[in-house]
Parts: C-alpha cells; sequence; structure tokens
C-alpha cells in the first residue's frame, strides 16, 4: 500500500525546486515508473511527490545550434529510441533506449527518470536493513550475488546500475543539465552516477531539491560509429546481465578514437579503458577483438556466484566489436 504524501504539479521549474525545496522530505515525480514502486515498497519515504510532468521546458527532443541535441529529461524512453536524429546521429543511445524494459514502461518512463533510477539488488529492495538503506552491511557480499557487480565495488556495495541509456550517453559525451535551489549547473554524464565509496546512499551527484532538466550531446564527430548490446535472461523486462555501449571514431578502418562503458557491471556505468587501450589505434580485426575482448574483465572481482558473467562480457564486447567493424 502506498503511504500518504501531499502532492503538486507546478507548471513552471522554479516553482517546482521551490516545492522540493519546502518539503520535508520531497521527491520528483515524473513518469513514475520507478517511484511508485519504491514507495509501495517501503524503500524510502517522501512526504511531497512534485510532479513536473506539466512543465513544457523540460519535454522534446531537438537539435542544438552546434549540431548537438537536447534531450529534455521529460522525454519518455520510446520518443528517444524512435527519434530520426537519435537513430541517425548516436545510434547506439538509440538501441539502449530501444532495449529498456517493455514497450509499456518505455512509453511511460523518462530519460531524466532513467537516468535517476534505483538499484534492482534484491537485498535493497526486499526487507533487509543493507548499507544503502543505512543499514550496517551489504549482504550480497556473502549472500546471493547471482546479478551483481564485478567491477567498482570498493568492497562497500555490490549493486549494478540499471540503466541502459546511461551507459550510451556516458560513451557519448553527454552532459547532464540540473536545475536547483542554488541555480543551473551541468555535469559529463561519466560523472553522474555516485560511487558507493564516495558515498553508498546515493545513486548520483543529485543535491536535495535539484532537478535533471535535459541531457545534452555534443555534434558527433566525423567517422563516429555507435552501437549497445545488452544480455539478459528473458527477452523483455530484465536488467542487463552484461552490456557494452561502443562509442568509436574510425579513420577508414582504424579505430581512431573511442569510448566504451560497459552495463551491469558495476554500481555506475563502467568505464572500460583496457578495451579501448586495445583497440584505439588499431583495426578491428580477429586479434585485436580478441585481444579487446580478454581485456574487458581486466580487474574484474567475481563474487561466489556471478563468475558466469566473465565470459558473458567477453563474448558481448567480442560481438559487438565485429559487428561495428563491418559498418
Amino acid at each position: 500500500m502506498l503511504p500518504n504524501f501531499a502532492y503538486s504539479r507546478p507548471r513552471k521549474l522554479t516553482d517546482a525546486v521551490a516545492h522540493l525545496a519546502d518539503a520535508k522530505n520531497g521527491r520528483v515525480h515524473a513518469g513514475g515508473t520507478d517511484l511508485i514502486g519504491c514507495l509501495r515498497d517501503g524503500i524510502f519515504k517522501a512526504d511531497t511527490l512534485v510532479s513536473i510532468s506539466g512543465i513544457e521546458d523540460l519535454h522534446g527532443i531537438e537539435e542544438t545550434g552546434d549540431g548537438g541535441l537536447r534531450i529534455g529529461a521529460l522525454a519518455t524512453i520510446t520518443e528517444v529510441a524512435d527519434n530520426a536524429l537519435v537513430k541517425e546521429r548516436y545510434a547506439g543511445l538509440a538501441q539502449g533506449a530501444s532495449e529498456v524494459a517493455s514497450p509499456q514502461l518505455r512509453n511511460q518512463g523518462t530519460i531524466g527518470g532513467n537516468l535517476c533510477q534505483k538499484p534492482r539488488c534484491w537485498y535493497y529492495r526486499g526487507e533487509f536493513h543493507c548499507l544503502r538503506k543505512g543499514g550496517g552491511i551489504c549482504f550480497a557480499a556473502e549472500g546471493d550475488n547471482t546479478f551483481h557487480c564485478l567491477f567498482g565495488s570498493d568492497d562497500v556495495c555490490y549493486i549494478t546500475h540499471p540503466s541502459d541509456t546511461a551507459p550510451n550517453l556516458a560513451a557519448l559525451n553527454a552532459t547532464v543539465h540540473i536545475t536547483g535551489p542554488e541555480g543551473k549547473r551541468t555535469v559529463a554524464a561519466d560523472a553522474f552516477h555516485m560511487p558507493p565509496s564516495v558515498d553508498v546512499q546515493a545513486e548520483t551527484v543529485l543535491r536535495p531539491g535539484e532537478i535533471v532538466t535535459a541531457v545534452t550531446l555534443p555534434p558527433p564527430p566525423r567517422g563516429l560509429r555507435s552501437s549497445y548490446r545488452k544480455v539478459r535472461a528473458r527477452r523483455s523486462w530484465d536488467f542487463a546481465l552484461a552490456g557494452v555501449a561502443l562509442a568509436l571514431q574510425f579513420d577508414g578502418d582504424t579505430v581512431k578514437n573511442g569510448r566504451v562503458f560497459l552495463s551491469g557491471a558495476a554500481p555506475v556505468p563502467w568505464r572500460s579503458r583496457p578495451v579501448e587501450k586495445a583497440i584505439i589505434g588499431k583495426k578491428l580485426d580477429d586479434a585485436t577483438i580478441k585481444k579487446a575482448a580478454e581485456a574487458s574483465v581486466e580487474g574484474a572481482m567475481p563474487l561466489a556466484k556471478n563468475g558466469y558473467k566473465i565470459g558473458l562480457f567477453q563474448g558481448a564486447v567480442a560481438e559487438e566489436l565485429a559487428k561495428i567493424a563491418a559498418g
């Protein structure tokens, strides 16, 4: 059963920020696909929900003056996946958006909400007072860690970040735009999520009262190819067991530059610099792809029940590199 809460639906961003600032324990309501479930399950409390769905400035997808793209925080996942400019210039993001959950949830959920969603760890979502909920232990360390992380836990918290759009935005050098009580600021997409060693109870760098308003993508460089591969247990609804977001800049057949992020791998979208090192300056022939696949799990620290992810990541990286090399 949902708890009692106050509800407001301002039409201006300044009013939304003010309502959040005035609330003792306020939460932003956009698509609500994660928020309502968290409230129902008692993951956190809220005495006030501030709906931002009526703020027109937060909707839409449009080209920027420099040839990049602005995606309003309230653009639905379906809108991102189906947008012609996204598919043409940032194919990896369109693919990632199309892999989110089910059609019904993509129609309701927003890009801002997808970036800010809570982890899916069954201890965090269950009746366990774990570290992320203010307790004294991460139960996944010695418990059922079948779906937990290989990287980035810092021996603190073993969640995996659930977003399929976040690793693609990070790979594409996107910027997250934020407005709050202290004004506006921007954060690089690859710095938006919070490592557990810094703050185990926070998933993002958002401060109290702040709202994600938009995401911007820079103009695609010449020779850019991007893609996303997601491995999951079921075709729909499931979150990534392993995934890879590629944004590679080619000069002929050679990878001139590139960024590689893994999903289902760590508490944040995980940049795989070993894979980048293995492929930049080289042609994606069989030998290079094999080395890159092996490098994708460099530094991995599997737990008792998630060692199968080693092979999943190696296979996903190898297949997606071969696919992107073929153009």
